[in-house]
């Protein structure tokens, strides 16, 4: 089976590279300092920190983990400075003539995602009827609920 490719920004890429760093050279071990502490009260069976200090750990070796799989799938995008269409980083007001109201989305790379600051994934149903899309063009957007339609009002 094919590995998914995770679009993103060099920016994007570069910050991940830092987390993983910061989390393999700094957090790593200073969890295992904690955990030889706790080792070194005796009992483990009843050692409230040695536990805390574990599950820490694996909490930190799942993010290391996910952080190089997507380094290690990234699909490096050019960032577009263009406001003609739709692309990775642009800013887009739509108007949904049914909810008769309009939105601001940032469309990011799935690694940015932050649906409570309208950041949303080229990947996402908006997302990805909006891509290369320019103002003025109306996209229909397929989800579960079923379809509708959204304006492109504004790129920036």
């Amino acid at each position: 089976m094919a590995e998914q490719r995770i679009v993103m920004t060099k920016k994007n890429y570069e910050s991940l590279k830092q987390e993983l760093e910061y989390l393999v050279k700094v957090k790593r071990p200073e969890i295992i300092e904690r955990i030889a502490e706790a080792r070194s009260h005796g009992d483990l069976s009843e050692n409230a920190e040695y536990d805390a200090a574990r599950e820490e750990q694996r909490s930190n070796e799942g993010k290391i983990a996910e952080i190089e799989y997507k380094i290690k799938n990234a699909d490096i995008r050019e960032e577009d400075t263009s406001k003609g269409y739709v692309h990775l980083g642009s800013v887009v007001t739509v108007y949904d003539e049914d909810m008769e109201e309009s939105d601001v989305y940032t469309i990011v790379s799935i690694t940015e995602v932050d649906a409570m600051a309208g950041k949303i994934s080229v990947e996402s149903p908006v997302g990805a009827a909006l891509l290369r899309k320019k103002v003025g063009d109306c996209v229909k957007v397929e989800c579960p609920e079923g379809a509708y339609t959204l304006k492109i009002l504004e790129i920036n």
